[in-house]
């Protein structure tokens, strides 16, 4: 790791200082802006056009944030009230562009954490997106399929008058599938009386892109596979620890095993399946079938196969590993479980859930010199093909699968490239400054070529 300077640590302290006084209590916004300042800043310091035109206040404060109420009946036909948010972070490069999610936990800094990893991870796919992100502390889990489609048709009441294939486009995220993307995009249709890609993550049948579920899992594979063929090595025989098993997490295991690699857990909320063996691909769909259609608990995988062993309220990193694919949620490495993964010799660890790795956990794998792929270039698989989803609306074209996952591994090769030429320092690669400079340029430059807006 580079050696740190004093005097860009008091700036950084400085910066962080005025941007917690303005943003109070938004601990996740704090997080993800601390860890790309961090990096930023030296550079910075040394561009004196960036300093001057104070480019990184501007970028840590969203354009806009909408905060709406969502009213709607269930199915006792009690009124039931909700509250729901759209950050529009940046737009300098192009629509905002970043998913919706519903959960009891969203909140104003949770999105603002997420719009701002966008609005990086955005830039660096080299598509026309801007950063946002969106949502509702509404909870789908438990709730009828109707009592879904009458949420989503009132927020779409709202969002409408703020999004469009040029102004803002919306996707999925957790809580967010196949199910409330259709109704929202029905809802759309029936207001605006215009047919339009305003959100991606539709289905096949109505202008959606193949690949698009399997884009984050497998885009987060391309980047480690990317990282280990760029130091000498290799994916295939590699023991792989993955964490969740939902979409990103599922379709990471598959494609881990289609390249050769051994994957030996998955988990949920409840802990995780240890498989020393290895997943095949009958076990993972099964894993599949029980998550989406069933939504059963992982914990059923020991119950019904020998060779899986359940460990309650566990996370898998104690289990020693080549590579480390978290793919849960946020914060879901502490720097204690990065240091065991450091100690355990883990070779890779690459991020496919968004900020999954806590401050002192970054610091843990920085400091041991691993591979570690930070989110807002290893999980960009997602929203790259969100973007090409809306190069195919635009178009009125669809692209086989085959095309459009050349084209993701094309994006993922290059945003590892970006990496390279930004993050490659003492003979090493540091890919969290090389993925915060290379997404950082971009936009950069073109807030300076807008003047003072």
């Amino acid at each position: 790791m580079a050696h740190r300077n004093p005097a860009v640590e008091d700036e950084v302290a400085r910066f962080m200082r005025g941007l917690i006084r303005r943003n109070e209590g938004e601990t996740q916004f704090h997080q993800a802006v601390h860890e790309v300042v961090e990096s930023l800043m030296p550079f910075v310091l040394e561009h004196r056009p960036y300093r001057e035109a104070r480019i990184l206040e501007r970028l840590t404060e969203p354009d806009r944030v909408l905060i709406f109420r969502v009213c709607w009946e269930d199915d006792a036909h009690n009124v039931r009230i909700n509250r729901a948010w759209r950050v529009q972070f940046n737009n300098c490069i192009g629509p905002y562009k970043g998913g919706l999610r519903f959960h009891p936990s969203v909140n104003l800094s949770i999105l603002k954490f997420l719009g701002f990893e966008q609005v990086f991870k955005n830039s660096l796919t080299g598509l026309p997106m801007g950063g946002g992100k969106g949502g509702s502390n509404f909870n789908p889990k438990g709730k009828s399929d109707r009592e879904v489609e009458r949420f989503c048709q009132s927020l779409m009441i709202e969002l409408h008058r703020h999004i469009g294939e040029d102004t803002d486009v919306p996707a999925g995220d957790i809580g967010v599938g196949a199910r409330e993307i259709s109704v929202l995009f029905g809802q759309y249709l029936r207001l605006a009386n215009r047919y339009a890609g305003i959100l991606t993550g539709k289905g096949l049948n109505f202008g959606g892109s193949l690949v698009r579920t399997e884009a984050t899992g497998y885009g987060c594979v391309y980047f480690c596979e990317n990282m280990l063929n760029h130091a000498g090595d290799g994916i295939e025989g590699k023991s792989v620890a993955i964490s969740g098993s939902g979409n990103v997490a599922i379709y990471a295991a598959q494609k881990s095993i289609t390249l050769g690699a051994r994957v030996v857990t998955l988990s949920d909320s409840s802990g995780f399946i240890h498989i020393p063996g290895g997943l095949d691909h009958d076990l993972l769909e099964f894993i599949r079938e029980l998550k989406e259609e069933r939504r059963g608990r992982i914990a059923e995988m020991a119950d019904r196969f020998d060779h899986v062993s359940f460990h309650k309220g566990q996370r898998p990193w104690g289990v020693p590993v080549d590579v480390a694919l978290p793919c849960a949620t946020e914060n879901e490495i502490s720097g204690e479980d990065a240091q065991t993964l450091v100690n355990n010799s883990v070779r890779a660890v690459c991020e496919g859930a968004n900020m999954p790795t806590d401050w002192d956990g970054m610091r843990a794998f920085l400091d041991a010199g691993i591979l570690y792929g930070p989110a807002k270039a290893a999980n960009a698989g997602g929203v790259a093909v969100s973007g090409l989803e809306q190069s195919q609306n635009a178009l009125r074209l669809s692209w086989s699968a085959h095309e459009v996952d050349s084209r993701l591994q094309t994006i993922m090769h290059d945003i590892h490239e970006t990496c390279l030429r930004h993050g490659s320092e003492n003979g090493g690669v540091n890919y969290v400054k090389g993925a915060n400079i290379g997404g950082f340029l971009k936009i950069a430059d073109a807030m300076l070529a807008y003047g003072i807006v």
